[in-house]
Order: structure tokens, then C-alpha cells, then sequence
């Protein structure tokens, strides 16, 4: 495997590891939850798809997301994936939220209002 795949791999993990947390994510107000709306819809969709299935970046529907743990997900939204175009949102939401957006992908993510 090459050197930089490796640390790539060992990073996300460790982040992945960093993202579990024994205790559900705190729903976000309903405000803020319109503005997570939003952000998935446009910044996500710019490069995941207008609708989520897919672009530049893989679709975020719930039958692909199913099966890939929350942790990683969200470490995913919030560190992004290095090597990649996915960049970390990290400075425009918390945990919880990324939380919240991982559990409403993985169930069809709303439209927004």
C-alpha cells in the first residue's frame, strides 16, 4: 500500500475513532436545522448533486450511506477526506449537527422548505 494512502487511512480512522460518542446527538432548533438544510442542499449538493445522487462526489442517499458507520460519517462531514476534494465543514457545525445530518441522510434528507 503506498506511504501516503496509509497515513490517509490511519488518519480517518483515528478521526472516525475521535466521532463516536455513546450519547445521541442533540436535535438541533428548528432554525438551525433550516440552515443545515440549506447547507447540505447547495455547498453539499454543489459536488454531491443537486438532488444527493451524486457528481463530483458520490451520492449521499440513503441505500449507499446504509451500511457505512455514523462515526465515520461524520468525521467525514466535519475533517473531510484528505486526498480528496472533500473538504472539513467542521468550521460551520458542531458534532451534534453532523450527527443530525448523517441520521437524516441516512433517511432521505429533506428539501429544502
Amino acid at each position: 500500500m503506498d506511504r501516503s494512502l496509509l497515513i490517509h487511512v490511519t488518519v480517518l480512522l483515528g478521526l472516525t475513532a475521535l466521532a463516536v460518542t455513546s450519547a445521541p446527538a442533540a436535535e438541533p432548533d428548528p432554525a438551525r436545522q433550516k440552515d443545515l438544510i440549506h447547507l447540505v442542499r447547495q455547498d453539499c449538493g454543489s459536488c454531491h448533486g443537486m438532488r444527493l445522487a451524486g457528481g463530483l462526489g458520490p451520492d449521499l442517499l440513503p441505500a449507499r450511506l446504509a451500511d457505512l458507520p455514523d462515526g465515520f460519517l461524520v468525521a467525514t462531514i466535519l475533517h473531510g477526506r484528505p486526498g480528496t476534494a472533500m473538504p472539513g465543514w467542521l468550521r460551520f457545525m458542531d458534532e451534534d449537527e453532523a450527527g443530525w445530518i448523517v441520521a437524516r441522510l441516512k433517511t432521505g434528507f429533506p428539501e429544502l422548505p
